[in-house]
């Protein structure tokens, strides 16, 4: 139950979290852009099966390998696509802490 609390609160109320407190006069549009960072598990249609609760995502899926995340990191060093890399970093450390949880 843990594992799935963290994972999901890192997912969905991180971006929330940051839209509403940081960013006070565009809360809305931020939240709504971090929260899209989810987009990128359209990875796991490739997948067999589909969804393995017992699998990490990090390095396994193509949107979620260690070359992804290096350009995921990239973005958020210009200001056009800081907050598109920063979604997309957001779903990767909520993913991480997932494959976290299995190793213990």
């Amino acid at each position: 139950m843990l594992r799935f609390l963290v994972h999901y609160g890192i997912h969905f109320l991180v971006p929330v979290a940051i839209g509403f407190l940081f960013f006070k006069e565009q809360k809305i549009k931020v939240t709504l852009v971090l929260l899209a960072g989810i987009v990128i598990d359209i990875d796991h249609l490739w997948a067999e099966p589909i969804f393995d609760a017992n699998r990490c995502s990090i390095g396994f899926h193509p949107l979620h390998g260690y070359w992804a995340i290096s350009v995921y990191v990239l973005l958020t060093l210009f200001k056009q696509t800081r907050l598109i890399g920063a979604a997309l970093l957001i779903h990767i450390i909520a993913d991480i802490s997932d494959c976290l949880f299995l190793k213990t």
